[in-house]
């Protein structure tokens, strides 16, 4: 995958999904080292557990229904909302609904690839 990151273009065909979590895939869409876009589908009531790291993450959900819990306060978003994580702050999702969450991260998750 270190391949892409000189790259201008990604297809979507052409990349891979990766498990993460029982019912949540992912495909890293496109990433420089202070910068990268994760597509991340998850099935109804798949979990993205709490956790925390360094980079700042801002999120847009493409579609479905979330609840977001962001250090200890939880809404219910849906496709078109989004979200922001500061660094270091515990967050977690789960899906109400099946959807499609779209995670921007700065500086990039290394450990993603």
């Amino acid at each position: 995958m270190t391949d892409r990151l000189n790259s201008f273009f990604q297809q979507d065909a052409d990349i891979a999904w990766e498990p993460t979590e029982p019912g949540v895939k992912r495909k890293i869409m496109a990433y420089g080292e202070d910068l990268m876009v994760v597509r991340v589908v998850f099935e109804a009531g798949a979990v993205g557990k709490p956790h925390r790291h360094p980079h700042r993450q801002a999120c847009y959900v493409e579609s479905g229904v979330f609840d977001v819990t962001i250090d200890g306060q939880t809404q219910r978003l849906t496709a078109g909302d989004t979200f922001f994580v500061p660094s270091d702050l515990v967050h977690g999702v789960t899906a109400v609904e099946a959807g499609q969450l779209i995670d921007s991260f700065t500086p990039m998750r290394t450990e993603f690839l």
